[in-house]
């Protein structure tokens, strides 16, 4: 027998125990063990959160899929506010022509208790850039697979704080996309998915970001 506290092989025998109980169906247990005085049947293991083979490489993609396109709602918004590419603003409100990226939904769509508020730093220059860089800088790490954490963060914190400008939301009494947002974005961080079509690994194994973890 090897001891496992020191690595090194003994020669206590190892001496089975014999049961005639039978194991119990649904307790988690391994094959063989049982669950003294509860009849039972043959033990299923907990395989709710276990994904293997083809479906571990299936959902590795897929998050993978998901972070990109969530990447580019991000980058494409910020590129649309930064040069007006007339989807959802014009060339002349550009932000390079003069124009502010708040202070159309801020200073006219919110709504709600805290309106007063957004009316308030609608337009402001601190606003944009606040808001441009979020739009960047979330986009971009999406899309590169880095930082996840943060852009996970930061991203929840953008999108809950737009839900907050909204309220209530049109089509629900409190529900919309902004928090499904939020909860996908963490999801994704929570499960590594800038591994895949990313350089999640590459940025995590750099000096840097070992000695600061926080920043994978």
């Amino acid at each position: 027998m090897v001891n496992v506290a020191s690595g090194h092989e003994t020669s206590t025998p190892i001496t089975p125990l014999a049961t005639t109980e039978r194991p119990v169906l649904g307790t988690g247990r391994e094959p063989g063990t049982t669950r003294r005085g509860i009849p039972g049947s043959t033990v299923a293991p907990d395989t709710a959160f276990t994904v293997t083979g083809r479906a571990a490489t299936a959902t590795r993609y897929l998050l993978a899929g998901i972070r990109l396109a969530l990447g580019w709602v991000f980058l494409w918004a910020f590129l649309d506010k930064l040069f007006g590419l007339g989807q959802s603003t014009v060339s002349g409100n550009a932000w390079l022509n003069g124009g502010s990226p708040t202070a159309g939904f801020l200073g006219k769509a919110a709504t709600g208790p805290f309106t007063g508020f957004y009316h308030s730093i609608a337009g402001s220059a601190v606003a944009d850039v606040l808001f441009m860089a979020a739009l960047l800088g979330i986009g971009a790490a999406l899309i590169l697979g880095i930082g996840m954490r943060i852009a996970a963060a930061a991203g929840a914190l953008l999108t809950v704080l737009m839900w907050t400008a909204v309220l209530p939301p049109a089509s629900n009494p409190f529900m919309d996309d902004h928090l499904i947002y939020a909860a996908v974005l963490i999801v994704l961080a929570l499960l590594g998915a800038g591994n895949t079509w990313g350089f999640g690994r590459m940025w995590a194994a750099t000096p840097f970001v070992r000695r600061n973890t926080w920043l994978n």
